[in-house]
């Protein structure tokens, strides 16, 4: 069984929770709102450890705010939730340039969670996730991840 997880924006929780309604989620051209997938990247624990590396805070912080990884929705079958993203780590995306999103890559990518991952790899997943971040910031918009499972 395999989870995917497709990151796009919305103007506020209650449209963004309107993606459940969607067959095939934000991503489906019938969608209406900016989306990618991105990469298999957990909007939780590696967004997370993505966030404290851009903003500097330490990790812990990062997961007490309450938009970290927080399930805001969840189908009736329990196969397709939304979850949040912070509002700092969709500020970082959106002020980082491409150098910092490749130097942020390189810790990121000796984690637990990411250990043996490319680095090249994780800073494209981090220039997509910002390119959206900012488009998102230029619409107030925030960010939010669909995950099927």
């Amino acid at each position: 069984m395999s989870v995917l997880y497709d990151y796009f924006s919305a103007p506020n929780d209650e449209r963004a929770v309107t993606v459940l309604q969607v067959e095939g989620g934000p991503t489906a051209e019938e969608s209406g709102f900016d989306a990618g997938t991105l990469g298999g990247i957990d909007p939780v624990v590696q967004l997370g450890t993505l966030e404290a590396l851009l903003t500097g805070v330490p990790y812990d912080e990062v997961t007490d705010d309450p938009r970290a990884g927080h399930n805001l929705a969840m189908s009736d079958d329990y196969d397709r939730i939304v979850i949040t993203v912070t509002d700092a780590l969709a500020a970082a995306l959106a002020a980082a340039d491409d150098v910092r999103l490749a130097e942020a890559a390189e810790p990121w990518s000796q984690t637990e969670e990411l250990e043996g991952a490319d680095p090249a790899q994780l800073a494209a997943f981090a220039r997509d996730l910002a390119a959206l971040a900012r488009r998102a910031a230029a619409s107030d918009h925030r960010l939010y991840c669909w995950t099927s499972i």
